[in-house]
């Protein structure tokens, strides 16, 4: 009994040193990018050994991917949660393109334009990492088409438009590193959340309301705005 508690252990203290680096890792490919952190820096920032670090990882390569699918598998589950209140109490499609929003502005994306150029020229590490990003892509549309579903509006055209939706955050919290001007990504954000309102409702619902829209705009008269 004794043994079996000490393995317990063992394997408890295993895992927590895991995670410690997986964070670490995360927290380094953030503050500093990947291209400024080594193995003794992920070793240092979690608190442990370089040798700890070598018993569970081999490189850096592979820690970097094992991060990644930790903050991906975490980043789902959120999703997951997400979807559920929902489901409970219901809820807005603004709410998703802010949850979308929140979710991806939190170090996720700034994490994903670290290892992005990793991918696009080592081959080793694209072959390792976009299963990764493929499971979190699945999870991703798995959670929208329930909700998709949920609401009655056609799955394929729900899955356009997450994927619309994830497209256009990305290429706004692209430009956050030089851009610091809070409203014009509310303005945006104000944009795309009517667009998504107005797609995201019953195929019969949603052709009335372009049908509505078309109406109402006024006729062009062929004479061009001046910019």
């Amino acid at each position: 009994m004794s043994q079996r508690r000490q393995r317990r252990t063992q394997q408890e203290r295993s895992a927590d040193t895991v995670a410690r680096l997986l964070e670490a890792t995360i927290d380094l490919l953030h503050d500093r990018g990947l291209y400024r952190m080594s193995t003794t820096d992920i070793a240092e920032r979690a608190g442990v050994s370089r040798g700890a670090l070598t018993h569970h990882f081999s490189s850096k390569e592979e820690i970097i991917v094992a991060a990644v699918a930790h903050m991906l598998r975490q980043s789902t589950a959120s999703l997951h949660e997400m979807a559920a209140d929902i489901r409970r109490s219901g809820g807005s499609t603004d709410e998703i393109v802010d949850f979308l929003w929140q979710m991806m502005n939190d170090r996720l994306f700034y994490v994903t334009m670290e290892y992005l150029p990793e991918a696009r020229h080592n081959g080793d590490f694209r072959e390792a990492i976009v299963p990764v990003v493929k499971e979190f892509h699945a999870g991703l549309n798995a959670v929208w088409a329930e909700l998709a579903g949920q609401a009655g509006v056609d799955v394929d055209h729900a899955l356009v438009l997450m994927n619309a939706s994830m497209c256009l955050i990305r290429g706004m919290i692209a430009q956050t590193p030089v851009k610091d001007d809070p409203a014009y990504f509310r303005e945006l954000l104000a944009f795309w959340k009517q667009q998504v309102k107005r797609e995201f409702r019953p195929g019969d619902e949603a052709a009335q309301a372009t049908e509505g829209v078309a109406a109402a705009a006024p006729a062009r008269t062929g004479t061009a705005r001046k910019s």
